[in-house]
């Protein structure tokens, strides 16, 4: 049987209004696995009250979550390649809801392992969601403002976590829903009729769909044709699964135990109290991805990564030596450094791949996997030490994003000299065209595009 592939567009065809429509509309995708992932740091907790089981045990919720995404992910990339990113938003969002429908029973006949399962086939959605949302963000438009818009899209994520622990400090642990699942149960229910809302929504807006083809065309048309050949060859896509996997594992893990963290920190805090105050750094981690946009119209995403990379190891280290209010302190600052971190690496991994489009976004979301194993391996820690120690752990997945981004900023140094500003890469190649001597000032010779245009008519 012949797959019947959908006849598409690039971003750039597209008219303003039709453009708008698009990404508003994607962009509220974002807000749906916002929400489940801000609730699951708090159900880590709520478990461990209910069912009276270890840090280490409650954190199968997170490998049953993160876990869904490396075993997902792959097939939501090839789906999406035959199919279209609209009809794999339709698989993404049916198996959401489905999996908080489960919800249900699992919280009336209390089952940990229902509620296991349950967030096993949440995740398998939200991983086809993810696919489906990072990937059409990031190619419509010019690639020079991927990650602005990205990190944009994803301030709306960072919006609907913050709302998920706001939710559960009011619900959750307060009077007899604190040794209760009665809440649970009414609030899966909700984000399954969310989920279901959302799934009729798409089905009568019309998605443009942006094909593979289309984009490599407008890839070759640029002159950028380094970036064609092989999958495997494309080590900017490759390493970035590594490093989305080091850095997504690092959050989750950092996520994982903060309301265990405060607690622990003797300074009169208890578990209500706690998931509000998270709720606050989810906050703060959405402000640093707005303020991120702004950065990143001037900065470029390799650079920039590279610095809140440093941010990151530093400030996660404090959190796991210091003590008391300044230990808190610096828990928030980590949030705010973790912000672009996500967005970036997904559309530095996923630039200018043409036809491997599709299939690099389902290799790079399947780095989300990293998630299902640092926090069993925190967990380990925290049992047998104090809780701020485990947090030793997500430190060394800082450094591997770090040497990362420091590697991709080597590399763009070498080919085309280094460069602080957000630089289109059409600009860059018509530049070294006509001037290879240039390259040595870059940021002087792309300060505006009638610069390049004078040079390419002279040569």
């Amino acid at each position: 049987m012949a797959f019947e592939r959908p006849v598409g567009v690039t971003g750039s065809e597209l008219t303003f209004s039709r453009w708008l429509f698009s990404f508003a509309l994607v962009t509220s995708l974002f807000f749906t696995w916002g929400f489940a992932y801000g609730l699951l740091d708090v159900l880590n907790a709520h478990f461990q009250q209910v069912f009276g089981i270890s840090k280490l045990q409650s954190t199968l919720l997170q490998l049953a979550y993160f876990g869904a995404y490396v075993v997902f992910s792959p097939f939501a990339g090839l789906f999406m390649r035959h199919y279209g990113y609209k009809k794999g938003i339709h698989l993404g969002l049916t198996l959401y809801s489905l999996g908080a429908v489960f919800f249900w029973p699992s919280a009336k006949y209390e089952k940990y392992g229902g509620f296991v399962g349950c967030t096993f086939v949440i995740g398998c959605g939200l991983s086809c969601l993810e696919v489906a949302a990072n990937s059409y963000i990031s190619v419509l438009g010019s690639p020079q403002y991927a990650a602005m818009r990205l990190n944009f899209s994803q301030g709306f994520q960072g919006l609907a976590s913050f709302a998920g622990p706001l939710i559960a400090s009011t619900y959750f642990f307060r009077g007899k829903n604190a040794n209760t699942l009665d809440t649970v149960q009414w609030v899966y229910l909700a984000v399954a009729c969310l989920g279901l809302v959302l799934n009729i929504l798409f089905f009568f807006c019309h998605l443009p769909e942006i094909t593979e083809e289309a984009l490599t065309k407008e890839i070759v048309d640029k002159g950028i044709v380094n970036d064609i050949g092989p999958f495997w060859r494309q080590y900017r896509c490759v390493f970035g699964f590594v490093a989305q996997m080091s850095y997504v594992g690092a959050q989750v893990a950092v996520a994982s135990f903060v309301v265990n963290y405060l607690v622990d920190q003797n300074v009169g805090i208890d578990h209500s109290k706690a998931s509000l105050m998270f709720s606050f750094c989810q906050l703060t981690f959405t402000g640093g991805r707005f303020v991120g946009v702004i950065i990143l119209r001037w900065v470029d995403p390799a650079l920039l990564l590279s610095i809140y990379g440093v941010m990151c190891m530093t400030f996660c280290l404090a959190v796991a030596l210091a003590s008391g209010k300044a230990g808190v302190g610096c828990l928030y600052i980590l949030f705010f450094f973790e912000s672009i971190c996500y967005p970036c690496i997904f559309t530095l991994g996923t630039k200018n791949l043409g036809i491997h489009t599709k299939k690099g976004s389902g290799l790079i979301v399947m780095g989300v996997g990293g998630g299902a194993w640092y926090p069993p391996a925190q967990g380990a820690l925290a049992d047998k030490a104090y809780t701020r120690r485990s947090y030793l752990v997500p430190f060394s997945g800082y450094v591997a994003m770090t040497i990362y981004a420091f590697g991709l900023v080597i590399d763009q140094a070498t080919k085309n000299g280094f460069h602080w500003r957000n630089i289109d890469d059409a600009d860059l190649v018509a530049l070294r065209s006509a001037n290879p001597d240039s390259m040595r000032s870059v940021d002087d010779g792309i300060t505006d595009v009638s610069i390049t245009e004078k040079k390419i008519s002279e040569n």
